[in-house]
């Protein structure tokens, strides 16, 4: 990711302004995706509170002498690049300021309930009428329409709901079967990078209408959606997949095995890698057996392989095992932890941690209350995957403190430093 200067590309949505009316991380991390690529995104808060995620600590973000500040870690995951106003939008002056800025914003973003926006006059229709052009993409839990609308959604809710979780973990009767959820909220993510699609493609169709549209994001249709090849194989054969643990249900080696001094993972896609790790294994025979011979033969009789290859790769640690078979095309690796993760070669070679610095001096026409970062320093986050080559992505912000920019904005907009105290002082802002 690209840090900011004055020789560094445009990105390639700087052209784009998006009010970002979300919070807690489907929505944030769409309009994260969004402000990585280039977009100005103002980022509308609760005066006093903010954004729910900047609570949700431990872990919070450490000061200059290690010691936890008020900021909750959760909250830079999916925020940096944006710009933080904050509005009371229960007040006429705040519904008018925000509508006010959606006359100048290209996409908006929200996640409230089901016409909850309608009735400060923020809904599609009402803003539509103002910003024929506007691309407003809504993210709930169950959708616009069908029975649940009116439902609050939550990510561990709708990875139940979807069948995800029962998919997930060891299998009853194992030491901890049982479902599981995924070890991050993976709806919620996948819920933002499909809306940051479905945005992008409305802009795309723009260009030839002239007008924006409503996007009706729901978490439980990408639940439903990122089953993939497990919702595939139910819907054509009406067999319900198993929880396998961490083994594939179609393929065979595809699981972890456990090792000298711990574990690794293998991950065998075809015929020719099963060979090739059993001759490198010093078992070439397993691959002449009818048993093992194919794919679809080995998943028939995985009980009986399994514990086989168990039995060897035991006799080496991770380490030698890699290094046995990293040559020889069959796909191997270290179960990591996140401190061996982000201290991988490859991992810093793709420089994939970000680093950004915290600046103290506060806007002159920011709220008196607010505080900035609470004292952090620095805040660290995971870089974009996105890289493009003409336009790469920009390291513009770090995650703002509340209403870090609010003066800024408002002065965009046009109001006078008389008019921004007034409402400061109103407690409209």
């Amino acid at each position: 990711m690209t840090t900011s200067s004055t020789a560094a590309p445009q990105g390639a949505l700087s052209h784009l302004k998006v009010l970002d009316l979300s919070r807690v991380l489907a929505g944030p991390w769409c309009t994260q995706m969004l402000a990585d690529l280039g977009a100005d995104v103002i980022k509308v808060e609760r005066p006093q509170a903010g954004d729910d995620t900047r609570h949700w600590g431990p872990p919070f973000v450490p000061d200059a002498e290690g010691r936890p500040t008020s900021e909750a870690t959760y909250f830079t995951a999916c925020n940096r690049n944006k710009r933080s106003i904050t509005i009371d939008m229960a007040q006429p002056e705040g519904q008018a300021l925000i509508r006010q800025m959606a006359l100048q914003s290209d996409v908006l973003v929200e996640n409230f309930k089901v016409g909850g926006l309608a009735h400060y006059g923020l809904d599609y229709a009402s803003l539509k009428a103002l910003n024929p052009r506007l691309i407003y993409c809504s993210i709930t839990g169950f959708g616009q329409t069908g029975p649940y609308a009116e439902r609050a959604g939550y990510d561990l809710m709708i990875q139940a709901m979807s069948g995800m979780m029962s998919i997930t973990g060891r299998p009853d009767g194992e030491p901890g079967g049982g479902p599981q959820r995924a070890g991050v909220a993976i709806t919620d993510v996948f819920t933002g990078v499909y809306a940051t699609s479905a945005i992008l493609a409305a802009v795309e169709m723009r260009h030839s209408t002239g007008e924006g549209q409503h996007i009706d994001m729901a978490l439980l249709d990408v639940g439903m959606a990122i089953l993939a090849n497990q919702g595939a194989g139910y819907l054509n054969t009406g067999v319900e997949p198993v929880r396998t643990g961490n083994a594939h249900p179609s393929l065979v080696p595809y699981q972890d095995f456990p090792t000298l001094d711990g574990a690794m993972l293998l991950a065998v896609g075809n015929d020719g890698q099963f060979a090739r790790f059993c001759q490198a294994a010093e078992h070439p025979e397993w691959a002449q057996d009818a048993r093992f011979a194919t794919n679809t033969r080995r998943v028939e009789n995985r009980a009986v392989l399994v514990p086989l290859m168990q039995a060897v790769t035991r006799t080496r640690s991770t380490e030698a095992w890699i290094a046995l078979l990293e040559d020889k095309a069959v796909p191997c690796g270290p179960i990591n932890t996140l401190a061996r993760a982000f201290a991988d070669p490859q991992v810093q070679a793709r420089g994939l941690v970000l680093h950004q610095p915290l600046a103290h001096v506060e806007s002159a026409q920011a709220a008196p209350e607010i505080i900035a970062h609470g004292g952090a320093q620095s805040i660290r986050s995971v870089a974009s995957p996105m890289r493009l080559s003409a336009a790469p992505t920009q390291l513009r912000y770090p995650p703002p403190a509340l209403g870090e920019h609010t003066g800024d904005v408002l002065a965009e907009l046009g109001l006078d430093a008389h008019q921004i105290q007034d409402l400061q002082a109103r407690g409209i802002v």
